[in-house]
This record gives structure tokens, sequence and C-alpha cells, in this order.
């Protein structure tokens, strides 16, 4: 079996939203906010906003991962013991497979200390309760193909795709009426041979599909 047949590539998903939750261990508030992010900037500007709407509290942990893969990924204790706090929050995106978000916890000491392990199952179940409470959105791979036929033949090729994607997970994307009609659709890899046929059935041959960058989508 060729490359196309092969299963797709997993990608970790992403939150539809900011979302926050509070955690209560012996009198310590830890304060979690899971936050989407687009870019290490954007989850730098996001924790900046919690160190000034938490001026007064101690600690500032943050667990971050960017990138269509997680490839950026940094946490910081800020202060906790090392080790307790940043690590543990990143192994629960890890595991949950998340990217393209940041996740603070701010902790308001309260006056019982928690030790080494505590603070461990504390940071890692704050982030854990907040990620519950979030949408979370599963990305996937498409590749973007167009399709030009003349116009006399739109109407009747846009039946066919438009019945075509809604059995293969793919979309027509849009329809431009240039010299030719020209329909662009958004096609899973595992998909693209089976297109190539149906394209090629429902123009006796004459036309083909053009296959274009692959895009990562979020749904």
């Amino acid at each position: 079996m060729g490359p196309a047949a092969d299963a797709a590539p997993r990608y970790p998903s992403t939150l539809a939203a900011p979302v926050e939750h509070e955690l209560v261990v012996k009198r310590s508030r830890f304060l979690a906010l899971a936050h989407p992010v687009a870019s290490v900037a954007d989850a730098d500007a996001v924790v900046a906003a919690v160190r000034k709407r938490y001026w007064d509290a101690r600690h500032h942990c943050v667990a971050l991962a960017v990138g269509p893969h997680a490839e950026q990924q940094r946490s910081t204790d800020d202060g906790e013991p090392s080790g307790t706090a940043g690590v543990p929050m990143l192994e629960v995106l890890r595991r949950r497979e998340l990217t393209d978000l940041v996740v603070v916890v701010t902790r308001y000491f309260g006056g019982v200390l928690l030790g080494a392990g505590g603070l461990v199952r504390a940071y890692s179940t704050a982030t854990s309760e907040v990620l519950d409470r979030a949408v979370v959105l599963r990305r996937s791979a498409a590749v973007r193909v167009t399709v030009a036929v003349p116009h006399a033949e739109a109407g009747r090729l846009h039946g066919v795709l438009h019945d075509w994607c809604a059995g293969h997970d793919a979309a027509v994307a849009d329809v431009a009426y240039g010299a030719e009609a020209t329909f662009t659709l958004l096609v899973p890899p595992a998909h693209l041979d089976a297109l190539d046929a149906a394209v090629a059935a429902a123009t006796a041959g004459t036309r083909h599909a053009e296959r274009g960058p692959t895009e990562i989508l979020t749904c």
C-alpha cells in the first residue's frame, strides 16, 4: 500500500477558549488558568497578565506547549522547590496530547507546608482539573486540492464533489469562476487516491485533482 493509504498522523489537540479553576489544599489556594495561544510570545503575554492580576501572590507556575506537534515546551517553578510545579504541570499537557496553550497556576500560601510530594500533587491536580473544564478541539491534517473544469460541467461536478466529500471527511472549501470553474477541497491525506479516482470517473479521465500544501485544521 502507498503512503496515502497509511494511517493519518496524529496531531495534539488544543483548547477552544480560556478556562479557570480554583483548588484549595490545606488552606493554600491554587488558581489555575488554561489559555489557548498561537505562539510563545502570546503565552508570555498571558503569564504577564496573570502576574498583574494576582500581583500579591507568591508563585505563578507555568507550563506551555506550542506548535503543530507541541515542539516548543517550557515550564517554570517560579520559586517553588525545583521540579515540584512546572514539570508536573507540563507532564499533564503531554499525557493529554495538547498544544498551543499555556497553563498558569497561581498559589496563595495558606500557612501549611505541603512538602515536595504535596506540591507535585497539588500543581498536577490543579492543571488536570482546569483542563477537565475546557472544551478540547481536535486537530488533523488536510491537503488543499484544486480541480478545474469548464463552466458547463461545473454544476454536475459540484454535486459529485459535494457527495464525495460527505463520505470521506473532506470539504469543498471554495469555488472560483474564472476562465474555468475551480473547486478547492480540503482532503485527508489518506483519501487523496480515492479523490483522484472519483475525479477521473466524473470527467472521463480528462481532468485531475491538483494537490497543494498540507494544512492543520482545528474542529
